[in-house]
């Protein structure tokens, strides 16, 4: 169910808007960087052009871990490329493979690079954030997710 809710954040990363958006291209680094902590990715399907779709499974590192939205430790996201702008901006929407209303609908994520003093500004904007993750918990995901990005191109 949608909320009609928006969620964002942002972080200076030490690379260029050219580095960073090379990481939204390649499905092992999409893989590596893009689920937060506490979770790891696999990549079913990636194909990042306009009108592109992907699958994504995240899956809880904590085996004891029960909630998941596709199954107890698990996500599934079916996403879709909307617009890719070279070492700007990537739009897709995604939406979890979910029994829970809570949990359905499409969410757009806005991702903006703008270069920086020491590097690139990274804005991550969701909007229409399903009422079931609650702000909190997407705030910190967001947030690790920027985090794990930096890691990965610094």
């Amino acid at each position: 169910m949608k909320s009609g809710r928006t969620d964002s954040v942002s972080r200076v990363i030490k690379a260029s808007p050219q580095t960073i958006y090379k990481a939204f291209l390649d499905p092992e680094a999409w893989a590596s960087w893009l689920p937060p902590d506490g979770m790891s990715g696999h990549i079913d399907r990636f194909d990042p052009r306009e009108g592109g779709t992907y699958r994504m499974v995240l899956t809880y590192d904590e085996a004891e871990h029960t909630g998941g939205k596709t199954s107890v430790n698990s996500d599934v996201v079916e996403g879709r490329f909307i617009e890719l702008v070279p070492n700007e901006r990537v739009v897709h929407v995604v939406e979890f493979e979910s029994d829970d209303p809570a949990f359905s609908g499409e969410m757009k994520m806005i991702w903006s690079l703008a270069a920086a003093p020491g590097g690139t500004e990274v804005t991550m904007i969701a909007e229409n954030v399903p009422t079931g993750i609650r702000p909190e918990d997407h705030e910190m995901g967001m947030s690790s997710t920027l985090a794990n990005l930096a890691a990965c191109v610094e």
